[in-house]
């Protein structure tokens, strides 16, 4: 009897690592042992970078929430602060938005937190 080795799923599998890999340098968009790798390494830093991100936006936020508010003569940790004494729930993605692009809007959050 023959052995039965089922061709449309090895197809299948390997057409999916391959078309994952496409457009990536030499050999490792076109052998299926070096795509294999590529793919999976690639994958890792995705999984990994996805969780990256969300710490570099964080911090990317932080650093423009406190140059808005040291040019209205306080600091990020007393903004903060102040803000959740005043129960102000303005996120830090929402603040720096502020800070960045309606200046005028940050101010009296600044002067309301201030006082």
């Amino acid at each position: 009897m023959p052995r039965s080795v089922n061709a449309v799923a090895s197809r299948r599998r390997r057409k999916k690592i391959l078309k994952a890999a496409r457009g990536y340098f030499g050999a490792r968009s076109n052998v299926y042992t070096v795509a294999k790798n590529a793919v999976e390494r690639a994958m890792q830093y995705a999984y990994r970078d996805r969780r990256n991100k969300k710490r570099a936006f964080r911090r990317l936020w932080i650093a423009r929430i406190n140059a808005g508010a040291r040019m209205h003569g306080m600091s990020y940790s007393r903004l903060i602060h102040a803000l959740k004494e005043n129960n102000i729930d303005l996120n830090r993605k929402v603040l720096a938005d502020l800070a960045m692009n309606h200046p005028e809007s940050f101010k009296e959050v600044v002067a309301k937190v201030k006082k």
